[in-house]
Protein backbone atom coordinates (compact mmCIF):
# COMPACT_ATOMS: atom_id res chain seq x y z
CA UNK A 1 0.00 0.00 0.00
CA UNK A 2 2.89 2.07 -1.09
CA UNK A 3 0.71 3.88 -3.32
CA UNK A 4 -0.39 7.40 -2.31
CA UNK A 5 -4.08 7.03 -3.25
CA UNK A 6 -4.24 3.65 -1.69
CA UNK A 7 -2.61 5.01 1.09
CA UNK A 8 -5.18 7.99 1.47
CA UNK A 9 -8.18 5.48 0.93
CA UNK A 10 -7.12 3.35 3.68
CA UNK A 11 -6.80 6.32 6.33
CA UNK A 12 -10.15 7.31 4.84
CA UNK A 13 -11.94 4.70 5.40
CA UNK A 14 -11.02 3.85 8.73
CA UNK A 15 -11.51 7.41 9.70
CA UNK A 16 -14.61 7.01 8.48
CA UNK A 17 -16.22 4.90 10.97
CA UNK A 18 -15.96 7.59 13.75
CA UNK A 19 -16.18 10.72 11.25
CA UNK A 20 -19.03 11.46 8.65
CA UNK A 21 -17.83 13.08 5.72
CA UNK A 22 -14.92 15.72 5.82
CA UNK A 23 -13.56 13.47 2.54
CA UNK A 24 -11.54 16.88 1.31
CA UNK A 25 -10.58 17.61 4.86
CA UNK A 26 -8.69 14.47 5.31
CA UNK A 27 -7.54 14.43 1.50
CA UNK A 28 -5.54 17.65 2.44
CA UNK A 29 -4.49 16.29 5.38
CA UNK A 30 -3.02 13.81 3.63
CA UNK A 31 -1.57 15.89 1.61
CA UNK A 32 0.39 17.47 4.65
CA UNK A 33 1.08 14.50 5.89
CA UNK A 34 2.86 13.69 2.52
CA UNK A 35 4.78 16.64 2.61
CA UNK A 36 5.99 17.34 5.82
CA UNK A 37 3.39 20.41 6.55
CA UNK A 38 1.60 21.70 9.15
CA UNK A 39 -2.29 22.43 9.35
CA UNK A 40 -4.32 25.44 11.05
CA UNK A 41 -8.12 24.14 11.26
CA UNK A 42 -10.50 26.43 12.29
CA UNK A 43 -14.36 25.50 13.01
CA UNK A 44 -17.04 26.76 15.94
CA UNK A 45 -16.70 24.47 18.84
CA UNK A 46 -18.12 20.76 18.72
CA UNK A 47 -17.43 20.09 14.58
CA UNK A 48 -15.04 17.35 16.09
CA UNK A 49 -11.63 19.19 14.93
CA UNK A 50 -9.39 17.42 17.84
CA UNK A 51 -11.50 14.02 17.04
CA UNK A 52 -10.06 14.61 13.32
CA UNK A 53 -6.73 14.86 14.55
CA UNK A 54 -6.83 11.97 16.74
CA UNK A 55 -8.13 9.79 14.37
CA UNK A 56 -6.14 10.55 11.86
CA UNK A 57 -3.01 10.25 13.84
CA UNK A 58 -4.36 7.09 14.79
CA UNK A 59 -5.43 5.63 11.47
CA UNK A 60 -1.70 6.49 10.09
CA UNK A 61 0.05 4.69 12.84
CA UNK A 62 1.64 8.19 13.97
CA UNK A 63 2.45 8.94 17.77
CA UNK A 64 0.13 11.58 18.94
CA UNK A 65 0.10 14.52 21.89
CA UNK A 66 -2.75 17.39 22.31
CA UNK A 67 -1.81 20.11 24.10
CA UNK A 68 -4.72 22.14 25.07
CA UNK A 69 -3.50 25.93 25.35
CA UNK A 70 -4.21 28.12 27.83
CA UNK A 71 -2.82 31.29 28.57
CA UNK A 72 -1.08 30.56 31.55
CA UNK A 73 0.92 27.64 29.80
CA UNK A 74 4.51 28.43 29.53
CA UNK A 75 7.25 27.95 26.40
CA UNK A 76 8.57 24.82 28.65
CA UNK A 77 5.35 23.36 28.89
CA UNK A 78 5.14 22.76 25.23
CA UNK A 79 9.21 21.70 24.63
CA UNK A 80 10.18 20.19 27.88
CA UNK A 81 13.09 21.23 30.68
CA UNK A 82 15.54 20.16 32.82
CA UNK A 83 14.29 18.38 36.26
CA UNK A 84 16.74 17.86 39.05
CA UNK A 85 16.63 14.71 40.43
CA UNK A 86 17.14 14.36 44.03
CA UNK A 87 18.47 10.46 44.14
CA UNK A 88 21.26 10.96 41.71
CA UNK A 89 21.80 14.44 42.52
CA UNK A 90 21.94 15.64 38.53
CA UNK A 91 19.44 17.01 35.86
CA UNK A 92 17.38 14.87 33.86
CA UNK A 93 15.93 15.96 30.53
CA UNK A 94 12.02 15.84 30.40
CA UNK A 95 10.94 15.92 26.82
CA UNK A 96 7.69 17.99 26.08
CA UNK A 97 4.72 17.23 23.89
CA UNK A 98 5.85 18.62 21.45
CA UNK A 99 8.25 15.25 21.25
CA UNK A 100 5.44 13.24 18.46
CA UNK A 101 4.74 12.72 15.01
CA UNK A 102 1.22 14.48 15.42
CA UNK A 103 1.23 17.42 17.71
CA UNK A 104 -2.19 19.23 18.19
CA UNK A 105 -2.48 22.59 19.53
CA UNK A 106 -5.75 22.87 20.62
CA UNK A 107 -7.09 26.43 20.62
CA UNK A 108 -3.87 27.70 19.78
CA UNK A 109 -4.94 31.32 19.99
CA UNK A 110 -5.47 31.13 23.89
CA UNK A 111 -1.93 31.03 24.24
CA UNK A 112 0.29 33.94 25.02
CA UNK A 113 2.26 35.45 21.42
CA UNK A 114 5.52 33.99 24.18
CA UNK A 115 3.96 30.56 23.95
CA UNK A 116 2.96 30.35 20.24
CA UNK A 117 6.30 31.51 19.15
CA UNK A 118 7.64 28.45 21.21
CA UNK A 119 6.05 26.39 17.81
CA UNK A 120 7.99 28.08 15.52
CA UNK A 121 11.47 26.50 15.92
CA UNK A 122 9.64 23.07 16.22
CA UNK A 123 7.37 23.76 13.22
CA UNK A 124 10.40 25.16 10.84
CA UNK A 125 13.85 24.15 12.13
CA UNK A 126 12.49 20.45 13.26
CA UNK A 127 13.75 20.68 16.19
CA UNK A 128 13.95 22.35 20.06
CA UNK A 129 16.86 23.71 21.99
CA UNK A 130 15.89 22.79 25.74
CA UNK A 131 18.43 24.80 27.91
CA UNK A 132 21.42 24.91 25.43
CA UNK A 133 20.82 21.42 23.85
CA UNK A 134 19.39 20.82 20.45
CA UNK A 135 17.10 18.23 19.57
CA UNK A 136 15.77 16.38 16.73
CA UNK A 137 12.00 16.31 16.70
CA UNK A 138 10.34 12.47 15.42
CA UNK A 139 9.98 12.33 11.71
CA UNK A 140 7.83 12.79 10.18
CA UNK A 141 6.49 15.91 12.25
CA UNK A 142 3.26 17.77 12.12
CA UNK A 143 1.87 20.19 13.88
CA UNK A 144 -2.38 20.45 13.58
CA UNK A 145 -3.41 23.31 15.47
CA UNK A 146 -7.21 24.90 16.10
CA UNK A 147 -8.89 27.60 16.69
CA UNK A 148 -12.52 28.70 17.60
CA UNK A 149 -13.40 31.95 15.11
CA UNK A 150 -16.31 33.37 17.19
CA UNK A 151 -14.93 33.64 20.78
CA UNK A 152 -12.55 36.24 21.03
CA UNK A 153 -12.37 36.92 24.84
CA UNK A 154 -9.04 35.95 26.28
CA UNK A 155 -7.29 35.54 23.06
CA UNK A 156 -4.36 36.58 21.04
CA UNK A 157 -4.30 36.76 17.08
CA UNK A 158 -1.62 34.67 15.65
CA UNK A 159 0.80 37.08 13.93
CA UNK A 160 1.40 36.87 10.34
CA UNK A 161 5.12 35.37 10.57
CA UNK A 162 3.12 31.94 12.81
CA UNK A 163 0.61 31.68 10.25
CA UNK A 164 2.91 31.51 7.53
CA UNK A 165 4.49 28.79 8.75
CA UNK A 166 1.07 26.71 8.69
CA UNK A 167 0.92 24.76 5.19
CA UNK A 168 -2.96 24.92 5.10
CA UNK A 169 -5.54 26.33 6.65
CA UNK A 170 -9.13 23.92 6.84
CA UNK A 171 -12.39 25.38 7.66
CA UNK A 172 -14.12 22.63 9.42
CA UNK A 173 -17.99 23.36 8.92
CA UNK A 174 -20.89 22.10 10.71
CA UNK A 175 -22.32 18.99 9.03
CA UNK A 176 -25.11 18.97 6.60
CA UNK A 177 -28.61 17.21 8.47
CA UNK A 178 -28.17 13.99 6.44
CA UNK A 179 -24.49 13.83 8.13
CA UNK A 180 -25.64 15.08 11.87
CA UNK A 181 -28.62 12.44 11.07
CA UNK A 182 -25.68 10.08 10.53
CA UNK A 183 -23.58 10.84 13.74
CA UNK A 184 -27.09 10.76 15.88
CA UNK A 185 -27.41 7.46 14.42
CA UNK A 186 -24.04 5.81 14.92
CA UNK A 187 -23.81 7.34 18.20
CA UNK A 188 -27.00 5.42 19.81
CA UNK A 189 -26.24 1.92 17.98
CA UNK A 190 -22.74 2.39 19.40
CA UNK A 191 -22.63 4.98 22.51
CA UNK A 192 -18.72 4.43 23.96
CA UNK A 193 -17.30 4.70 19.88
CA UNK A 194 -14.36 6.51 20.43
CA UNK A 195 -10.89 7.45 18.70
CA UNK A 196 -9.34 4.51 20.63
CA UNK A 197 -11.04 1.86 18.25
CA UNK A 198 -9.28 3.05 15.37
CA UNK A 199 -6.83 1.06 13.65
CA UNK A 200 -3.57 1.59 12.40
CA UNK A 201 -3.75 1.57 8.37
CA UNK A 202 -1.21 2.38 7.27
CA UNK A 203 2.89 0.77 8.55
CA UNK A 204 5.97 3.36 8.27
CA UNK A 205 7.52 1.70 5.34
CA UNK A 206 4.12 2.35 3.35
CA UNK A 207 4.45 5.99 4.42
CA UNK A 208 7.74 6.45 3.62
CA UNK A 209 7.78 4.72 0.07
CA UNK A 210 4.46 7.06 -0.77
CA UNK A 211 6.44 10.14 0.35
CA UNK A 212 9.02 9.79 -2.19
CA UNK A 213 6.50 8.78 -4.76
CA UNK A 214 5.10 12.33 -4.05
CA UNK A 215 8.75 13.76 -4.10
CA UNK A 216 9.06 12.07 -8.00
CA UNK A 217 5.58 13.62 -9.67
CA UNK A 218 6.21 15.66 -12.70
CA UNK A 219 5.31 19.68 -12.45
CA UNK A 220 5.16 21.12 -15.60
CA UNK A 221 6.68 24.60 -16.40
CA UNK A 222 3.72 25.91 -17.35
CA UNK A 223 1.74 25.14 -14.02
CA UNK A 224 5.20 26.59 -12.03
CA UNK A 225 4.78 29.77 -14.05
CA UNK A 226 0.14 29.80 -13.38
CA UNK A 227 1.40 29.22 -9.46
CA UNK A 228 3.78 32.08 -9.51
CA UNK A 229 0.95 34.25 -11.47
CA UNK A 230 -1.27 33.27 -8.68
CA UNK A 231 0.81 34.38 -5.70
CA UNK A 232 1.83 37.34 -7.66
CA UNK A 233 -2.23 38.78 -8.51
CA UNK A 234 -2.32 38.57 -4.55
CA UNK A 235 0.38 40.82 -3.93
CA UNK A 236 -1.03 43.24 -6.34
CA UNK A 237 -4.55 43.08 -5.26
CA UNK A 238 -5.98 46.31 -4.71
CA UNK A 239 -7.74 45.32 -1.52
CA UNK A 240 -4.53 43.66 0.04
CA UNK A 241 -1.88 45.24 1.96
CA UNK A 242 0.62 42.39 1.92
CA UNK A 243 0.18 39.24 -0.06
CA UNK A 244 1.76 35.90 -0.07
CA UNK A 245 4.78 34.78 0.55
CA UNK A 246 7.60 33.11 -1.39
CA UNK A 247 6.77 29.77 0.92
CA UNK A 248 2.92 29.72 -0.61
CA UNK A 249 4.81 29.36 -4.01
CA UNK A 250 6.48 26.43 -1.93
CA UNK A 251 3.28 24.93 -0.39
CA UNK A 252 1.39 25.03 -3.81
CA UNK A 253 4.31 22.68 -5.49
CA UNK A 254 4.09 20.44 -2.72
CA UNK A 255 0.49 19.84 -2.00
CA UNK A 256 0.37 19.98 -5.88
CA UNK A 257 2.13 17.40 -6.05
CA UNK A 258 0.84 15.29 -3.65
CA UNK A 259 -2.60 15.93 -4.45
CA UNK A 260 -2.10 14.75 -8.00
CA UNK A 261 -0.07 11.88 -7.02
CA UNK A 262 -3.67 11.04 -4.56
CA UNK A 263 -5.30 10.93 -7.63
CA UNK A 264 -3.37 8.48 -9.04
CA UNK A 265 -1.18 10.96 -11.42
CA UNK A 266 2.48 11.46 -12.01
CA UNK A 267 2.05 14.95 -12.83
CA UNK A 268 0.60 18.25 -11.70
CA UNK A 269 -2.66 20.04 -13.59
CA UNK A 270 -3.89 23.09 -13.34
CA UNK A 271 -6.78 21.98 -11.03
CA UNK A 272 -4.74 20.60 -8.62
CA UNK A 273 -3.41 24.11 -7.82
CA UNK A 274 -6.94 25.69 -8.19
CA UNK A 275 -8.28 23.12 -5.67
CA UNK A 276 -5.53 24.24 -3.14
CA UNK A 277 -5.77 27.94 -3.93
CA UNK A 278 -7.87 28.81 -0.99
CA UNK A 279 -6.41 26.39 2.28
CA UNK A 280 -2.75 27.80 0.48
CA UNK A 281 -3.46 31.37 0.73
CA UNK A 282 -6.35 32.05 2.84
CA UNK A 283 -4.48 32.67 6.32
CA UNK A 284 -1.49 34.27 4.35
CA UNK A 285 -3.19 37.57 3.03
CA UNK A 286 -3.24 40.97 5.21
CA UNK A 287 -6.00 42.87 3.76
CA UNK A 288 -5.86 46.82 4.12
CA UNK A 289 -8.07 48.86 5.91
CA UNK A 290 -10.54 49.76 3.31
CA UNK A 291 -11.12 46.04 2.41
CA UNK A 292 -11.17 44.95 6.44
CA UNK A 293 -14.12 48.14 6.74
CA UNK A 294 -15.98 46.73 3.48
CA UNK A 295 -15.92 43.18 4.93
CA UNK A 296 -14.55 41.53 2.23
CA UNK A 297 -13.01 38.39 2.79
CA UNK A 298 -9.93 36.90 1.95
CA UNK A 299 -11.54 33.80 0.51
CA UNK A 300 -13.38 36.73 -1.68
CA UNK A 301 -10.21 37.66 -3.04
CA UNK A 302 -8.74 34.49 -3.98
CA UNK A 303 -11.62 33.58 -6.11
CA UNK A 304 -11.27 36.92 -7.49
CA UNK A 305 -7.78 35.81 -8.42
CA UNK A 306 -8.80 32.13 -9.72
CA UNK A 307 -11.37 34.15 -12.19
CA UNK A 308 -8.88 36.72 -13.35
CA UNK A 309 -5.98 34.35 -13.40
CA UNK A 310 -6.41 31.90 -16.76
CA UNK A 311 -4.50 28.46 -16.39
CA UNK A 312 -2.26 26.82 -18.76
CA UNK A 313 -3.89 24.46 -21.41
CA UNK A 314 -3.08 21.44 -22.43
CA UNK A 315 -0.93 20.81 -19.52
CA UNK A 316 -2.40 17.03 -19.18
CA UNK A 317 -1.26 15.53 -22.92
CA UNK A 318 2.09 18.00 -22.13
CA UNK A 319 2.70 16.24 -19.06
CA UNK A 320 1.77 12.64 -19.74
CA UNK A 321 4.14 12.54 -22.81
CA UNK A 322 7.17 14.01 -20.67
CA UNK A 323 6.25 11.73 -17.74
CA UNK A 324 6.35 8.66 -20.32
CA UNK A 325 9.17 9.57 -23.25
CA UNK A 326 11.93 7.03 -22.91
CA UNK A 327 15.09 8.17 -21.16
CA UNK A 328 18.07 8.85 -23.56
CA UNK A 329 20.26 6.56 -25.16
CA UNK A 330 23.09 6.63 -22.74
CA UNK A 331 21.67 7.99 -20.12
CA UNK A 332 21.47 6.21 -16.20
CA UNK A 333 17.73 5.70 -16.74
CA UNK A 334 17.67 4.19 -19.79
CA UNK A 335 18.62 1.01 -21.56
CA UNK A 336 22.43 0.78 -22.30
Amino acid sequence: MSEPGELYDAIYDEISTIIVGHEELVEHLTVSLLTGGHILLEGVPGVAKTTLANVFARASGLEYNRIQMTPDILPADITGTTVYRQQTGEFELQRGPVFANVVVADEINRATPKTQSALLEAMEERHVSIEGETLKLPEPFMVIATQNPIEMDGTFELPEAQRDRFQLKLTVDVPKRTEEQTILDRFDEQPTLDPGTVSQVVAQQDLDAARDIVGDIHVEESVRDYIIDLVEATRSHPDVEYGASPRASLAFLQTGKARAAIHDRQYVIPDDIKALAVPVLVHRLVLNTDARLSNVSPREIITDILDEIVPPSGVAETASETVAAPAPAGSDDGPQ
